[in-house]
């Protein structure tokens, strides 16, 4: 008597098991040899977040103080700032006339005149130089102001000696002496407004 086998393909049921056992074998396979060489599998892009750093600017917060000065204070040294080129151009009149007595290109009478020009021109700085001042509650511009009257007062002498030594009987040593002395007062006339002016800008 022969068995009855129902199923006519008995070993369909064989090759899914087969299947399954190739995937398995071949997924250890693939995750054994990936452990040992440190490969990653699943290479999914990294997202690289970049950090962003805002620079802080830091404002100058330096601030520079400023003193404003009186406006009297300033008009006194514009003016005797002003005065110091009076003076110099005064100086180049005495010193014009005086060469041109020396070298004879003006008569007598026209080099007393000349000199007679000067004295006037220099009188009338005197009391320019010398009127108002400075604002009294300066007292270090008070106490300077006083050493530029004397000077400028000794340069006016000196343009009064120029003309008693043109006057003079002597061979010009008069005049030369009061020349020398004329040029040195003035030199620290215009050296002493010049250092009134700078360290008070100061």
């Amino acid at each position: 008597m022969e068995n009855f086998n129902s199923d006519p393909k008995p070993g369909r049921l064989i090759l899914p098991l087969v299947l399954i056992g190739m995937i398995a074998t071949t997924y250890t396979f693939i995750n054994r040899v990936a452990e040992n060489n440190d490969l990653e599998l699943q290479t999914e892009p990294e997202v690289v977040q970049e950090e962003q750093t805002e620079e802080e600017v830091q404002e100058d917060t330096t601030t520079t103080t400023t003193t404003t000065l009186p406006e009297s204070f300033i008009s006194y040294l514009e003016e005797i700032n002003g005065e110091r080129i009076v003076a110099i151009n005064l100086a180049q009149e005495v010193l014009q006339a005086n060469d041109n007595w020396d070298n004879k290109t003006v008569t007598y009478q026209e080099a007393k005149q000349e000199f007679d020009d000067f004295i006037s021109k220099w009188a009338e700085f005197v009391d320019i130089l010398s009127n108002p001042g400075p604002p009294s509650e300066f007292a270090n511009l008070v106490t300077s102001h006083e050493e530029i009257k004397t000077l400028v007062n000794l340069v006016y002498e000196d343009t009064i000696e120029l003309k008693a030594g043109l006057e003079s009987s002597d061979t010009g040593e008069r005049r030369s002496a009061a020349l020398e002395s004329f040029n040195s007062n003035l030199d620290q006339l215009t050296d002493k407004i010049s250092e009134i002016v700078a360290s008070a800008s100061s």
